[in-house]
């Protein structure tokens, strides 16, 4: 439910009414909005009526409200304002519009040091590069781990580029956090939501990819999963669903992009790369995802694709990638905002 409070509120009827609805066995989100203060109220749906009732009288309380949609944190009704995640001299979801990119794995130091150079010469404010890589075949590369990781810091601390990696497991999540700036999981992980939730627990921003068939009410309540366990600053990531067709590695929902934003507040970015599996796609696509409204990119770039240890069919060059940024930059500019 949502627990609207009076313009004039004190804190001290904020934490009155957070402590009333922990009585209850909810766990209370207060969030200060420009005029007030707005309160989640999360639990089980036990005796609701009951509960409303008796916080519709507690002094300091304007409204109590049931939230319809499921995913109660992440969706709007709870938070009309669009979350603005803030990484140092960038932001995430304001009027900014963020590129991240990279190679699909760290394979080895000159390789992903001279495409860090050459992204963050593009324009790119974000560093991708996967040390952990959950693969289809188990005998296909699986990232350098740890040694990734390390190669990822030193080009961070080389570039001034913040890092994105992929999380793969609860038992890594200690260590990558060390590393990354933003823990990135993949599609397959979407509701793997033990990761989720000790994912919930950390302090560094989440790129959360929707899964191969997964709907967007689906998508939203793992992302749900990790804001629940106190951990607002999620991203979300349209990279491609699976459906009948073949010609593409998958097929984008460009539509999901102004669906998320009217769903949820919660910044939305595309990832052209595995949403089309085709290097000749990716500009056009990227193109589309600034119209549609997006918040940002995830770029594959590889200086020598068909060297790749995976995913070279779906990797631009540093040139190609600086063309894109030169049409992305054109796009961004028409709508208002900056890249």
């Amino acid at each position: 439910m949502i627990i609207s409070m009076v313009s004039q509120a004190t804190q001290e009827e904020v934490e009155y009414v957070c402590n009333k609805i922990k009585s209850f066995g909810y766990t209370a989100h207060p969030i200060q909005g420009e005029e007030r203060v707005v309160i989640g109220a999360v639990g089980d749906g036990k005796e609701k009526d009951h509960i409303i009732s008796v916080m519709e009288s507690v002094p300091g309380v304007e409204s109590v409200i049931p939230i319809s949609q499921p995913f109660k944190l992440v969706g709007k009704e709870l938070k009309k304002e669009k979350t603005v995640i803030q990484i140092d001299d960038f932001s995430i979801g304001g009027d900014e519009f963020v590129v991240m990119a990279g190679p699909c794995s760290v394979e080895f130091r000159e390789q992903l040091f001279t495409t860090a150079e050459n992204v963050k010469a593009a324009g790119a404010k974000v560093l991708r590069g996967g040390a952990y890589k959950p693969r289809t075949s188990p005998y296909d590369f699986q990232g350098l781990e740890e040694e990734g990781l390390k190669i990822l810091a030193e080009a961070r601390e080389k570039t001034g580029l913040k890092i994105i990696t992929e999380i793969i497991s609860t038992e890594n999540v200690e260590l990558v956090n060390e590393y990354t700036d933003i823990f990135q999981v993949g599609a397959r992980n979407m509701q793997n939501f033990a990761l989720l939730k000790k994912l919930g627990k950390t302090k560094r921003p989440v790129l959360l990819k929707r899964g191969l068939m997964a709907t967007l009410k689906e998508f939203l309540m793992s992302a749900e999963y990790i804001v629940s366990q106190g951990n607002p600053e999620v991203i979300l990531c349209e990279r491609g669903i699976r459906t009948f067709e073949t010609y593409t590695r998958n097929t984008l929902d460009i539509s999901a992009v102004p669906a998320l934003h009217y769903l949820s507040h919660l910044p939305v970015i595309v990832d052209p790369s595995h949403g089309t599996g085709k290097r000749p796609l990716i500009a056009p696509v990227s193109n589309a995802a600034v119209a549609a409204g997006a918040d940002g990119l995830l770029v594959e770039v590889h200086p020598k694709p068909e060297e790749a240890f995976s995913d070279g069919a779906q990797s631009l060059l540093p040139s190609e990638f600086q063309e894109l940024m030169d049409g992305v930059k054109r796009y961004v500019s028409v709508d208002g905002r900056k890249l």
